[in-house]
Order: C-alpha cells, then structure tokens, then sequence
C-alpha cells in the first residue's frame, strides 16, 4: 500500500486524531519493565565499546540510556502513549516506513541502580507530507518525561518520519530512487582544489595538518597564494615555512549562493592575517556567521569532505578537537546496539526487510548513534564530567559494511558547560550531527 492508493474514505483522520492528542495533554505510559540495573548497562556497554568506569562503579546508569528502560520490547506491553493513535492512522494511510531524525534528551540526573522509573508522553506536532529521498511522509513530533517517584530525571523530544516504503521494482512511490536512504539526499561530491607545480607544496602541508606559506630562497620574503617567482627579486628559487596556524580575521564574508558540496549555507568565510606577514583565505568553522568579526582570534584547522582532500579552515581560538574515532560497523555491532537498546524495528537486525525499506543493509538505530555520540564525548572529557543534554540530527544511514568516522570540536566552558559538537561520516555522507552539553570537564 502506498499514501496515493490508500482508501482516503476510510483512512482516519490525521489532522483530527493530532488535535485530539494535543488535548489530551501528558499520557502517563506506566512503570518500565524493569528497575535501572547493572546487567542492562554493562550489555550497553559493551555494544557501545564504552569503556568509562563511572556507571558501574557508582551504581548510575549512562544517560543516553533514558530511553531504554522504557522501551516496549519485543512484545510490546499494552502501555498508553500519546501518540499511538497517530502512529497507527499514519499505518492505515500507507506510510509503514519509519525512520528517527531528531532526538533531543536533557537530563536532571543520572538514574541510580534499584531505581524504577516510569514515562510519560505528550504529543509534540505533525508536518507535511514531505518529499524526501525516502519517499513521500510525515514528519511526527512527541515529547517524553521520566520520573523516578515524583522527581523527573529527564526529558526527550523525539520526531520520527513516518514514509512510504520503495516498491518492489526499487522506486519509490513518488518516483525517486531510494539508493539514499537519507532524508537530506545523497552525500555530495568532494571539492578538488587546483594542484600543480607551485601549489603541490602547500596542499602536502595540508595532509600533514601542516599550514606552509612559501618562501623566497634568495631573499626570504614569504607569499601566498604561492606564485611561480618571488614579487620582491623576481627569483623562481623557493622552498617554505610552516606557519604557526595562529591568526586574526582581517575581513570576512558570509557565503549564501551558489551551494558548495559538503556545506551548510550560510556560512562564514574569512581572510586570515597571520603573524608571518601574510593572508589566508578560507571558511570559518566552529562559529555561526554572526559570530565573527574582525579582530578575531582563530586557529587553523583541516578538514575533508567525502573522500577529497584535506582543507585549510579557521577555527575560533580557544576550541579544542577531539581525537577521531573510527568504528567499523558489521552487522554484529548493529544488531548488538539494537538489543542493547531494546528496539526490535526490523530494519537494525533484518537485511531483507531493511533493503525492503530502501536502504543498503541493516543500519544503526538513532539509540546507539546517540550512545556512540555520547562516548565519543566522554572518553575526551574523562570519567569526572557529567553529561547534561545531547541533541542529535540523523542525515544518511549508517549502514553495516561502513566505517563511522567521529569527529568532534569542544568549545570553551561558558557557565562551568562545555560544549562539544560532534560530527558523525560515512561512505554515503554526514550520518549525525550533535551537540553535547558537559560539566565538570577539566
């Protein structure tokens, strides 16, 4: 069945059953199955690789684990949520796809071992239908609260897109390939700056995390862009220096048009006064464009986009980055994040059903892409920091066979929070986007 052959005479209502849910404000969902114990978190653990001693040697469970003590199962208890009936009317008009785009949790507190929690939900909103490369869907919004007792240890809202499956013949029903199982579309292809005889210096430099500005031989007057004769005494003798990456906006633009693969318009783009003696242009990263100005403090940094080469951006001062993690995704570690998570969607442990939906193989459930996150953040902060939010932004899926390349940039404490901003890659393109909130980082 799909949203265009669908029974619109006896298909629900969608609009009517979302106000209904609206009015019916917080729908408390019961106790979890189980109390917080050490047995579900060490198994969460272990599918996470997350080896931060702090959970089970205070009796605490990891936070990115919220949902999980509440999760149906396998055999789903017959528990009341606030958004069941829409989950099902969505069903009846064709759109038995799903896919988790968004997840925001903050937390009051970390859930302590012996402790019961229970859930309740609220309806958040229902936009579209939307065309996306997945199909033709619904994007479904609810938020959720769980309480030990009568105190809350923390809060989600969470919106899931409800599609159209592809059709047997591999088209979806509104006619676009599925071969992205993203609903951003597929990755974009890498920029390949111009290398030749006078530049091959600077773009090695690059790949070296090395920024090299070159050099007269004769009489030491540096340039950039490098050119084939020196400016000052017209000689073509040359080597370089490196530079030490520090500098300070001299002036900048804001990028809004043409699009440029692998960016996110607008964006910043400055032209950087180094201590040497010469400017460098490129794009800001780690800053909204509001945010610079010139003056400002930056630091150099390198980044690849897709499979291209390595490129020279400017990063404010005072960020740090994160070690890069990769993690090879087999179909054991995305089953095990699936169980470890309690989500039994077909799609994380079934490869016919997931390719039936459109996608590759089966693929990390938005659960573990947010414990990978939340790792990832940890093992740079240490075991003393305490996580308070993470918000996160599903893009292409993370498919078993691929590599999950994590980066991440940690900006300076603001009111004792560090904010981390972590970035997730694979072969087809961004997978996740993430902000995590941190205190107690030294």
């Amino acid at each position: 069945m799909t949203a265009t052959d669908t029974d619109t005479d006896t298909a629900p209502d969608l609009d009517g059953l979302a106000a209904a849910a609206r009015a019916r404000g917080e729908v408390d969902g019961g106790p979890a199955p189980d109390p917080v114990n050490a047995p579900m978190v060490r198994h969460w653990l272990e599918a996470m690789g997350d080896a931060n001693p702090l959970y089970l040697r205070e009796g605490l469970a990891p936070p990115a684990m919220l949902q999980v003590w509440t999760m149906p199962g396998q055999d789903p208890r017959p528990t009341a949520s606030a958004v069941d009936e829409l989950l099902g009317a969505l069903d009846a008009h064709g759109l038995t796809g799903v896919v988790a785009t968004d997840c925001v949790q903050a937390y009051d507190r970390y859930p302590r071992f012996g402790e019961s929690l229970r859930s309740a939900t609220r309806f958040g909103g229902l936009s579209g239908p939307k065309t996306t490369a997945l199909g033709t869907g619904r994007f479904l919004t609810w938020h959720t609260a769980w309480y030990s007792g009568a105190e809350r240890v923390g809060e989600m809202t969470f919106r899931v897109l409800k599609f159209a499956p592809a059709s047997p013949d591999g088209a979806s029903p509104d006619g676009a390939s599925p071969g992205s199982a993203s609903p951003d579309g597929p990755a974009p292809s890498a920029p390949r700056p111009p290398r030749n005889a006078d530049t091959a210096f600077f773009w090695d430099g690059a790949e070296a995390g090395e920024l090299r500005i070159r050099r007269c031989a004769d009489c030491g007057a540096l340039r950039h862009p490098p050119g084939p004769l020196c400016p000052h005494c017209r000689s073509g003798a040359a080597d370089h220096v490196v530079a030490s990456g520090e500098g300070t906006v001299f002036s900048h633009v804001v990028h809004h048009h043409p699009p440029v693969p692998g960016r996110t318009a607008p964006f910043p783009v400055a032209v950087v006064e180094l201590p040497e003696g010469v400017r460098v242009a490129g794009a800001v990263v780690g800053a909204a464009p509001g945010e610079v100005h010139a003056g400002m403090a930056v630091r150099v940094d390198f980044e690849r986009i897709g499979d291209g080469p390595a490129l020279p951006c400017w990063r404010p001062a005072g960020q740090r980055r994160l070690p890069v993690a990769e993690l090879e995704l087999t179909r054991t570690a995305v089953t095990a994040g699936a169980l470890a998570t309690r989500d039994f969607t077909p799609v994380h442990h079934d490869p016919d059903r997931a390719r039936a939906q459109g996608a590759q193989d089966v693929f990390l459930n938005i659960l573990s892409t947010q414990g990978l996150v939340q790792r990832h953040a940890t093992d740079w902060a240490g075991p003393g920091a305490r996580v308070r939010r993470i918000a996160l932004r599903l893009g292409a899926p993370a498919h078993a066979g691929d590599t999950l390349v994590l980066t991440g940039t940690a900006h300076p404490p603001e009111d004792g929070t560090t904010r981390v901003e972590v970035r997730g890659t694979t072969a087809l393109g961004p997978h996740a986007t993430a902000t995590v909130e941190l205190e107690g980082v030294r």
